[in-house]
């Protein structure tokens, strides 16, 4: 059985607005203050892991050791079939240090250049830690979701953040840069995720 969320307050051990902005939105049904890894001023550790969920153990991990309070921490990324499952975990890096996902969805289509196959899946693992050591996993919870889509050109939609514009989940016509913010976090790989997370771990309010 998955270890309850008691605290009052909760670490969110990431530096991405985009990403803390949806966070925040994921986590209003239950009653939890909630505060960044950058607003503690804690580093960014980096990111070893083979695999979305190693990663998102790895830095909330780090950040509740750091912070002495409970952290949450997401992996995500792109995984492109005709790419052999690129970017994967590697996301965030094709965006290069200044962040910046307009080459970053530049650098997919050059990469899917003669190719056909345009399927794609935004995978995501969430990593609630403690800084004890009790949970079923160490000292955390792990949860994981994914949705599968195909990949457009060029991108559509200025709502998301990351890969959201090229990104048209199955069922829809439209990407998740166009899609409500609501909808989207309704069929999301993180709100599945989150989904997930909150049956398990936390009480709503």
């Amino acid at each position: 059985m998955a270890r309850k969320f008691q605290g009052d307050k909760l670490v969110i051990a990431s530096h991405n607005p985009g990403k803390l902005r949806e966070i925040a939105e994921l986590l209003a049904p239950v009653a939890v203050g909630v505060i960044s890894a950058a607003d503690l001023g804690l580093a960014e550790p980096q990111e070893t892991g083979a695999s979305f969920r190693d990663n998102a153990k790895l830095k909330a991990a780090v950040a509740a050791s750091l912070s002495g309070l409970p952290a949450l921490a997401d992996d995500s990324g792109l995984a492109i079939a005709a790419l052999n499952g690129a970017p994967g975990i590697h996301s965030a890096r094709w965006a290069g240090p200044k962040m910046d996902f307009a080459a970053a969805m530049e650098r997919v289509e050059r990469a899917l250049a003669g190719k056909t196959d345009r399927r794609a899946s935004f995978l995501c693992a969430l990593a609630l830690c403690w800084p004890d050591r009790q949970g079923t996993d160490g000292h955390c919870e792990i949860f994981e979701g994914r949705v599968d889509g195909r990949l457009v050109w060029p991108p559509r939609g200025r709502r998301g953040f990351g890969f959201d514009p090229i990104f048209v989940p199955a069922g829809h016509e439209i990407t998740f840069g166009e899609m409500d913010p609501r909808e989207k976090s309704a069929i999301s790989h993180r709100g599945l995720a989150f989904h997930r997370l909150v049956a398990a771990c936390f009480e709503k309010a």
